[in-house]
């Protein structure tokens, strides 16, 4: 909730909004994003149009309007600061809805499901991993590489949603409290229940999960081990949801955002000659290509189409009920057996 009283009518809701932010201790980078995006969507506006009184028809003309010009994945970021802006005012009181929420539904999560793309090798990915150093930086991505969740689930994992077998780690983390992981050691859960500017956990989300169902993805032990590196070094934070992955440089300690974990990516991308301004997503590694990488390999090293889809989480009700009946038998034995080695 905000921290100070709300006027029956703020004269400029954005300013309102990117105050509030302040309060709750977001960065400076974080601020200026969300204004400018906002300020882009108050310029594009019939006059005599406000944000206030904007329908879902200007929301969505406002994001047709950004595709052509910009990436799929900046597209998806300026829908998602929208829905986060309208999803606070109408919790606090001062809108009376979030117009966003139905373009959100309706936004996919790229405009094209299944574009040609770069073929990476194993072999290539492993040199591409044994390049990061940091230890935040190789838990992302190692994180993506062997999971395939989407980048917003990965910002959205909270301590309780892992489970590590060890000891140290247990010691020092309350790691993989959810009941879903009972009995289920090495593994990480991703709710279907993270939603943009919806709280959870005592904590207000910026990304959606776009999953139907949760989904129980087992942890291996490159996995653990990267996690483990990066825990050693993890800021204090102050979020009673207790989120994974934190900034470490900007955002000190808040939990990370779709965009920063896109532009650690594109970095590491841009020294492997992975990336380029202007390239689609049949050239560019961003995170949403670990996803592909993910589904491409494990498919083929296991020749099981039912366990890679309830990986990630795109099974309807009936097979994912089978396939969590038989986690333990037939998912983490089939993904134990055939995931690829990344870690040199």
């Amino acid at each position: 909730m905000s921290s100070r009283s709300i006027p029956e009518e703020p004269s400029d809701p954005i300013g309102y909004f990117i105050e509030d932010l302040t309060y709750h201790g977001k960065s400076d980078r974080t601020r200026e994003s969300y204004e400018r995006v906002l300020r882009r969507f108050e310029a594009f506006l019939d006059a005599g149009t406000t944000p206030k009184t904007a329908t879902h028809r200007d929301c969505m003309a406002f994001v047709h309007s950004l595709r052509g010009d910009a990436a799929d994945s900046t597209v998806a970021t300026y829908a998602a600061y929208l829905h986060r802006f309208y999803g606070y005012m109408a919790q606090v009181g001062v809108f009376d809805g979030n117009p966003m929420t139905l373009v959100m539904e309706e936004m996919d999560e790229t405009v094209d499901k299944d574009p040609a793309r770069r073929d990476v090798s194993i072999p290539e990915m492993r040199s591409f991993v044994a390049g990061i150093g940091h230890p935040q930086h190789r838990a992302l991505v190692v994180t993506l590489l062997k999971t395939g969740m989407r980048v917003g689930e990965l910002c959205n994992l909270d301590l309780r949603d892992v489970a590590v077998d060890d000891a140290e780690l247990n010691d020092a983390y309350a790691l993989g409290t959810r009941p879903a992981l009972a009995n289920r050691p090495n593994s990480v859960y991703v709710t279907p229940d993270a939603a943009v500017g919806e709280e959870l956990n005592g904590e207000v989300r910026t990304a959606s999960n776009k999953r139907k169902r949760g989904t129980v993805i087992p942890v291996d032990d490159e996995l653990a081990r990267v996690l483990k590196g990066w825990l050693a070094i993890r800021p204090d934070v102050t979020s009673p949801a207790e989120p994974l992955f934190v900034g470490t440089v900007e955002g000190w300690g808040e939990r990370v955002d779709p965009e920063a974990v896109r532009h650690v990516v594109e970095r590491y991308a841009r020294e492997e000659g992975w990336y380029r301004a202007g390239g689609g997503a049949n050239e560019n590694v961003t995170p949403h290509y670990f996803r592909h990488f993910f589904t491409t390999h494990l498919r083929d090293r296991t020749g099981d189409r039912g366990v890679v889809k309830y990986l990630r989480g795109d099974v309807a009700d009936d097979v994912i009920d089978t396939y969590t009946h038989n986690w333990g038998d037939q998912v983490r034995e089939t993904y134990e057996e055939h995931v690829y080695r990344l870690l040199t």
